[in-house]
């Protein structure tokens, strides 16, 4: 496995490293789109046919997603992975699909898509390539963003693969100025004017306009703030950085207005044919005073991760909202997944950034990681809620030969985790047990319910673990899972259980009805006691 551009050995080394961690200074506001309100449901390309893909594929699972039942049971996004591209951006600089595979081009796809009553996804990375060495998006964001919503997507899967992270480098600055758009003369501030914090200092300098310089703003630990920076009417201005040259490298500075918006500077390695340059964005100001602070935002390499998908996020929505205005239609939400792998902790900051997240590294049919995922996913519920949740990647339900037993595990665990149900097989020539197991009413409304809460393992005993999680109408599921593949276990648990704990706070204490979801067997009481095979789950939801 070489999926993300590394080999295999360095792939755990790194899945089981130390995480870095966000630095605690950026507003976490929500990422509220309005879509995945339930974790989504579909299917993606990957799995099964990695780069094998064309037109005619995507369209044959489409019709099969429609005419096996698989669309009435909420899988309704066909998604398609990596490889749809040309190699070639387009005359305009936008990506491009396959120009043989895709010969109709995207749109065409999506409506015949959208025709079966479907939704069409696409896939792009936050890197300069995607993981097939394929045109990606960083630095192209806005643009990508716009052409996919202009075909009618309406999933980005945003992969990690060529990513180039941001400069942890702050440029040395002297002054800033600023004019109204439209004005060719501006207010220039300089950096005396402000006042600086952390290792920030003022620095004498005889070749800058003003005298003076401010370093020490690199990796978060200082910064350079305004707080008299006047605007005569609330608009948009140019806001023009004022740099003193110095060092062969990247650098990078956020600036704050108000501490409600941030703007990204991204500064290139600088020759020395002058002392100074100037880098510019535009930024919304209001009427009077204003502040604006300076700094580099990056302290851990999570902040690039965490500020790189931000962007994506907002430019997926921006464009979203820019086509449903250009065609006078309603907004078609883009749902948008984060698939940063789970290196940078995204569970932690991926609520502001987009509707789910990775938590681990690619999946793939063998038991032994299918369970490895689990035990790290099983531990993130309190980051799920509705718009919001942990991916632990595509189902391998029938896929590599899994048994019966660890299908329905597999499945059953997904769903309550509130994971995104997104199958990986070939769904043409799905078997009637696999799609039987999938189609399960009983398990998907577990994964679907409204709640939004992630199921939390209560108890996890030699061999078997035990989850619940709270459902709409006072009801509870819960699931035993035997993780031993060689011996059979017995498992119970009482159900005051179950209002003891804060996180699940079922809301009774005695005899409850309860039905087992596989067998289909009902019964009363206050206890709950199965026996189970080997890799075997028993899920019972209880009211």
């Amino acid at each position: 496995m070489k999926r993300n551009g590394m080999c295999p050995i360095c792939y755990l080394k790194k899945l089981f490293t130390r995480p870095s961690r966000v630095t605690d200074l950026y507003s976490d506001v929500e990422y509220d789109n309005g879509a995945a309100q339930t974790p989504p449901m579909g299917w993606s390309s990957w799995n099964t046919f990695k780069n094998n893909i064309d037109e005619d594929l995507i369209y044959e699972t489409a019709v099969a997603m429609k005419e096996k039942g698989l669309a009435d049971a909420g899988y309704r996004n066909i998604n398609i992975d990596d490889c749809w591209h040309s190699s070639l951006r387009d005359e305009n600089g936008e990506i491009s699909h396959d120009l043989t595979r895709f010969a109709h081009g995207m749109s065409a796809l999506v409506e015949k898509i959208n025709a079966l009553g479907l939704k069409a996804g696409i896939y792009s990375s936050n890197g300069t390539l995607t993981c097939e060495d394929l045109p990606a998006s960083l630095g192209n964001e806005y643009k990508d963003a716009l052409t996919f919503a202009r075909w009618g997507f309406e999933y980005l899967k945003y992969d990690f693969c060529h990513n180039e992270p941001i400069s942890r480098y702050a440029p040395i600055v002297y002054g800033i100025e600023i004019a109204k758009l439209g004005e060719k003369e501006g207010k220039f501030y300089p950096c005396t004017d402000g006042k600086v914090s952390g290792l920030a200092k003022f620095m004498p300098d005889k070749e800058l306009p003003c005298g003076y310089k401010v370093s020490g703003m690199d990796a978060c630990r200082g910064a350079l703030e305004y707080n008299n920076v006047y605007a005569e009417e609330d608009g948009k201005y140019a806001l023009t950085v004022c740099v003193r040259k110095k060092g062969l490298y990247e650098k990078a500075l956020m600036v704050q207005v108000n501490g409600e918006r941030d703007y990204m500077l991204d500064i290139p390695k600088q020759k020395f044919w002058n002392v100074t340059a100037r880098f510019q964005t535009v930024v919304d100001l209001k009427k009077g005073v204003n502040t604006v602070k300076m700094f580099n935002p990056i302290g851990s390499r999570a902040d690039s991760a965490m500020l790189q998908y931000r962007k994506m996020g907002a430019a997926v929505r921006a464009a979203a909202e820019k086509v449903a205005a250009e065609r006078g239609e309603e907004v078609k939400p883009i749902t948008f997944s984060i698939c940063e792998w789970g290196f940078n902790q995204p569970y932690k900051w991926g609520a502001s950034a987009g509707n789910l997240w990775r938590t681990t590294p690619d999946i793939n049919p063998s038991w032994r990681w299918i369970k490895l995922i689990y035990e790290h996913n099983v531990k993130l519920y309190k980051y799920a809620s509705p718009g919001h949740w942990n991916d632990p990647d595509m189902l391998e339900v029938g896929n590599g030969g899994l048994s019966r037993e660890r299908n329905k595990s597999h499945f059953a665990l997904w769903c309550m985790m509130a994971a995104p149900l997104v199958l990986g097989n070939d769904i043409r020539n799905i078997s009637d047990e696999v799609l039987a197991l999938v189609t399960d009413k009983d398990l998907i409304a577990i994964d679907q319910d409204r709640l939004g809460k992630q199921a939390k393992r209560l108890r996890r005993g030699l061999a078997v673990d035990v989850l619940a999680r709270p459902l709409e109408g006072g009801r509870a599921a819960v699931c035993f899972f035997n993780r031993n593949g060689v011996f059979s276990a017995k498992a119970s648990l009482d159900i005051s259980a179950l209002a003891k704990d804060e996180y699940v706070a079922f809301g009774k204490k005695g005899a409850c009805r309860y039905r087992e979801v596989f067998s289909g067997e009902t019964g009363e009481g206050s206890r709950l006691s199965c026996k189970l095979g080997p890799d075997e789950s028993k899920v019972f939801i209880i009211e």
